[in-house]
C-alpha cells in the first residue's frame, strides 16, 4: 500500500462518518484531496487504523467511508511518561514532537527547583492546547495509534506523590554521568516487562537539585547517568526513549 495521509478521529463505529474542523481544512485546502481519494483514519478510542475513502470534500467537513481495517503495530510495548522540567524557549515543543515520534505515551510539565521558566496560570490552558496539537500532528506523521496526552503542570511534591503509580521511575542525573556511572540504566530496563508503566524524570537546563534526586531515590526511583557525556535537557528525554525502544523493539 502506498503511503497515505493519516488522521485521528474520535471513534470508527460506522461504515461512514464525518471529519470536521482543522482536519477537514487540511484535507481540502492543504492536501487538495478529492472524492475517491484514500486516507488512513486512526480511532482514538479503539486504537485501530482503517483504510477509508473520501466521499465528499469540503472545507467545513469531509465525508468518508470505511473500506477495511489496517493492521498497524507502532506502539512501544511499555508505557512511558516523561516528566519534563520546564525548559526555556520553545524546547518543550521540540521535546513533545520528537518524544511522540519515539513512542512516549504521556508528558508531564514539571516545575522543579532550578527551572527558570514558570508558566503564568492564565496562559497554561493555551500552552497545553498547543502542545496537544503538536503531539497529535507528530502522532499522525509517525504512524502512531495513540496520541500522547499532555498533563497539567505539577510541582515536585505532586510528582513525589505519583511515583507509586509506576512500575519503574528513572531519574536522569548528570552527576551520575560525571562520576562515570554507566550501568544503572541498562540494569533498570532489564527489570521491565511488556505492559509496564515507566516514569522518566528529566531536569531543566541547570539540572536537578540533589535534594530532589534524593527524594525520588528514597521512593525507589533509579538514578541513572545517560552515558559519559552531559546532555541538554531537550536531548535527555529523547535519549531515554531511544534506549527504551532499543531494549523493547530492536533487540527482539
Amino acid at each position: 500500500m502506498c503511503v497515505l495521509q493519516r488522521y485521528f478521529v474520535k471513534s470508527v463505529t460506522e461504515v461512514s462518518f464525518t471529519i470536521t474542523s482543522d482536519d477537514a481544512k487540511h484535507i481540502s485546502r492543504v492536501m487538495r484531496m478529492n472524492s475517491g481519494d484514500k486516507i488512513i483514519c486512526v480511532s482514538e478510542q479503539e486504537h485501530e487504523a482503517f483504510l477509508c475513502q473520501l466521499l465528499t470534500v469540503d472545507i467545513e467537513k469531509v465525508e468518508v467511508k470505511v473500506l477495511e481495517k489496517v493492521k498497524v503495530e507502532t506502539e512501544l510495548p511499555v508505557h512511558v511518561t516523561v516528566a519534563q522540567s520546564l525548559p526555556k524557549g520553545d524546547k518543550l515543543d521540540y521535546i513533545v514532537q520528537k518524544g511522540t515520534e519515539l513512542g512516549a505515551s504521556h508528558f508531564i510539565p514539571l516545575q522543579s527547583k532550578r527551572a527558570i521558566v514558570k508558566w503564568e496560570a492564565k496562559k497554561v490552558k493555551k500552552k497545553l492546547e498547543r502542545l496537544q496539537k503538536i503531539a497529535k500532528e507528530a502522532a499522525e506523521q509517525s504512524y502512531r495509534l495513540v496520541i500522547p496526552q499532555i498533563a497539567d503542570p505539577i510541582n515536585w511534591n505532586e510528582l513525589i506523590e505519583r511515583v507509586q503509580e509506576y512500575d519503574l521511575v528513572i531519574v536522569a542525573y548528570e552527576e551520575q554521568a560525571k562520576s562515570g556511572e554507566q550501568a544503572e540504566l541498562a540494569k533498570a530496563l532489564n527489570q521491565l516487562e511488556d505492559g509496564n508503566h515507566i516514569l522518566v524524570v528529566i531536569g531543566p537546563e541547570g539540572g536537578l537539585d540533589s535534594e530532589e534526586v534524593q527524594a525520588l531515590h528514597n521512593k525507589g526511583a533509579k538514578v541513572c547517568g545517560l552515558g559519559p557525556r552531559i546532555l541538554r535537557t531537550e536531548t535527555a528525554s529523547l535519549y531515554m526513549l531511544a534506549a527504551i525502544s532499543y531494549q523493547f523493539e530492536l533487540l527482539r
